[in-house]
């Protein structure tokens, strides 16, 4: 990924990101939640750098202290969309027949469904927990992973490592992890760049409506959503979250971008040979 400019200002975006993320609860000048810290809708001074919200919250802190379930949600959702949708789009790709048109079928019929319909379902029937939004998400790009990696494995299942293992008689199982998974791994990697990057953006827009994190969360999208009455009287409450989100996915889709554009120039290459 750092094999074009782009990727190498998205890697160092991430990276400043991670560190506020990381280090932001513990460098925080105060508590995130303490109300009535200064004067409410206070501008930038007297101790606090980005002023007051509309309780009396250090801006500031609460910036610093509000990035992770941003950040986490979507790692720990596309981590198990890959494990789940990616083994079962690989194995049903290997196998074909009847099962490998069902589940494709399935994916389809997933597919269709928009995202925050399905988030809304699953919220209102067990809640919003950090838990729920996991396996919500999850359970939204599971099918987009199921495809990439179904489709790629349809793409090398007739190819001669794959046909020797056969003929060694291995079992299938053996075959998907050993063979086939480490020669699709550069365009499912490269996917999966993406999807986090939509997880950010989709676990903000959750947070935002109140499908996510509850008050006196300091997150990120929580914020905006709750400053956003005040933005003419004090505009740092909700413009700090919403530099925070936007940073964030900015850095995530260059990194992206960057390793599509290897992936498809490795592909164009090993094409021409």
């Amino acid at each position: 990924m750092t094999h074009t400019w782009t990727g190498r200002v998205g890697l160092v975006i991430v990276a400043l990101m991670m560190i506020v993320i990381v280090l932001g609860p513990v460098l925080a000048p105060h508590d995130p939640n303490e109300l009535a810290a200064g004067l409410p809708l206070a501008p930038p001074g007297r101790g606090f750098v980005l002023g007051n919200d509309n309780l009396g919250r250090d801006v500031w802190s609460r910036f610093l202290s509000g990035g992770r379930m941003v950040l986490l949600v979507p790692l720990a959702a596309v981590g198990l969309a890959t494990i789940s949708g990616g083994f079962l789009g690989m194995t049903c790709g290997y196998i074909g027949g009847a099962l490998d048109a069902v589940v494709a079928r399935v994916f389809d019929i997933l597919l269709t469904l928009p995202p925050l319909l399905i988030a809304l379902a699953v919220i209102a029937g067990f809640g919003s927990s950090t838990a729920v939004l996991v396996l919500t998400i999850a359970l939204i790009f599971a099918p987009q992973i199921g495809r990439v990696a179904r489709g790629t494995t349809l793409a090398v299942v007739s190819s001669d490592y794959v046909q020797a293992a056969r003929a060694r008689g291995e079992r299938r199982v053996t075959i998907v992890v050993r063979e086939i998974a480490p020669n699709i791994v550069a365009p499912v990697v490269s996917d999966l760049a993406l999807r986090v990057t939509y997880g950010v953006i989709f676990v903000a827009t959750l947070n935002f409506l109140g499908l996510g994190a509850q008050p006196p969360s300091p997150d990120w999208g929580l914020s905006i959503a709750q400053n956003l009455a005040y933005v003419q009287v004090q505009p740092y409450a909700s413009l700090a979250p919403v530099v925070g989100v936007a940073a964030l996915s900015v850095g995530l889709n260059l990194m992206a971008d960057s390793m599509v554009r290897y992936v498809s120039h490795d592909g164009m290459k090993d094409s021409m040979l």
